[in-house]
């Protein structure tokens, strides 16, 4: 008997370049009893995935707006095309919001039981759009089950939904590759080199990070790694802080290469605004034995533990406090890699695999 299968995807171009393909890759490489065709935008061709098959979907993407409908309109029929030829047994939506994730709701239209997962991005813009908020609620409303990283996630889509779907939402807690040992060790120098990475956009708020090392006793050095819509605002308010010694841009790292850097810092500033699905980068910086610096956001505190600093989210001065404490206390930079270390050990991608399909298998059995 065959293993059952899974169509998932996300409208991206089909790169690590964000924490919901690399969670992909990571969960679907280890999903057993499933096979995993994974439809995306096409990429570079060299990333080493672990999807079973892929689709490359040719409709040219368009964010929310007018064009949104027609772009949807043109990945439905793409992707009844893919459901005809590959007839899976089960969607996976990724993103409550994407244009793939609505594609994917209209075009099983019944055929085909969905999945869908929320991965923030998408929970975000629905609080902030009403498109976006409807576009939510469609994929809700064609979905056996909603998988959540978190309460707080699952109390927010609840929320934007006014409570209709709650019965649908499941808590599938996030997780990681988890590394034998932790490649960075605490130090004593009183000044810090801090790292910030991921993607630059308004939510993840990097401002905050310098703006805050312009504001600590001691001058710090701060390396940005990572693109996005903010890095040339981020670029001019270093210039305007004067802080060009101090701070450092990098472009995206490949995962390997971002762990492998980790050694080179004393901890992370992980600055994030609004809502977090569950700070990908900061776990993993945690495995690595770095301590995080973190905006105290609904589920962080719960996925970081005792293994970081908390602060008022978008509070530089908050912020530059903690940096100034972390780097006058070697013995708390000391209990803080301890326990981020044991803390990033509770979040085993395995773990998340093994949720994610037992949750698959009840969905499968719901509909059959």
């Amino acid at each position: 008997m065959s293993r059952p299968l899974i169509l998932t995807g996300i409208d991206l171009p089909l790169e690590p370049s964000c924490g919901s393909t690399i969670w992909c890759s990571d969960v679907y490489t280890r999903l057993d009893g499933f096979r995993t065709v994974f439809a995306g935008l096409p990429g570079s061709g060299t990333w080493k995935h672990g999807f079973t098959g892929t689709v490359m979907l040719n409709a040219a993407k368009q964010p929310y707006g007018a064009n949104f409908d027609s772009y949807v309109g043109e990945l439905t029929e793409e992707i009844i095309g893919v459901l005809d030829v590959h007839r899976p047994d089960l969607i996976h939506a990724q993103h409550l919001g994407f244009g793939l994730a609505l594609a994917f709701a209209r075009a099983a239209a019944g055929r085909t039981p969905i999945v869908s997962v929320a991965h923030g991005t998408d929970v975000i813009a629905a609080a902030e759009s009403d498109q976006a908020r409807e576009v939510l609620t469609e994929i809700v409303d064609a979905s056996v089950r909603v998988a959540v990283p978190n309460e707080a996630m699952a109390a927010e889509v609840n929320r934007l939904t006014e409570g209709r779907y709650a019965d649908r939402l499941s808590l599938v807690p996030w997780g990681i590759p988890l590394p034998a040992a932790p490649s960075a060790g605490p130090t004593a120098t009183q000044r810090l080199r801090l790292v910030h990475a991921g993607r630059l956009d308004t939510n993840k708020s990097t401002r905050t990070a310098i703006e805050a090392l312009a504001l600590t006793r001691d001058p710090h050095h701060l390396t940005v790694i990572g693109d996005g819509s903010e890095l040339e605002a981020l670029r001019l308010q270093t210039d305007a802080l004067q802080l060009g010694d101090q701070i450092t841009f990098e472009g995206f790292l490949p995962r390997e290469d971002l762990w492998a850097r980790f050694a080179d810092f004393d901890a992370m500033l992980f600055t994030t605004r609004q809502l977090e699905a569950y700070g990908l980068v900061a776990v993993e910086a945690q495995a690595h034995g770095l301590p995080v610096l973190y905006g105290d956001l609904p589920g962080l505190k719960d996925t970081l533990g005792h293994g970081g600093l908390s602060y008022p989210p978008g509070d530089a001065h908050a912020l530059a406090a903690l940096i100034d404490c972390l780097a006058t206390n070697p013995l708390l930079r000391q209990t803080l890699h301890t326990t981020a270390t044991a803390n990033a050990r509770r979040h085993d991608i395995a773990t998340t695999a093994a949720q994610l399909a037992a949750l698959s298998r009840t969905a499968l059995g719901e509909h059959s």
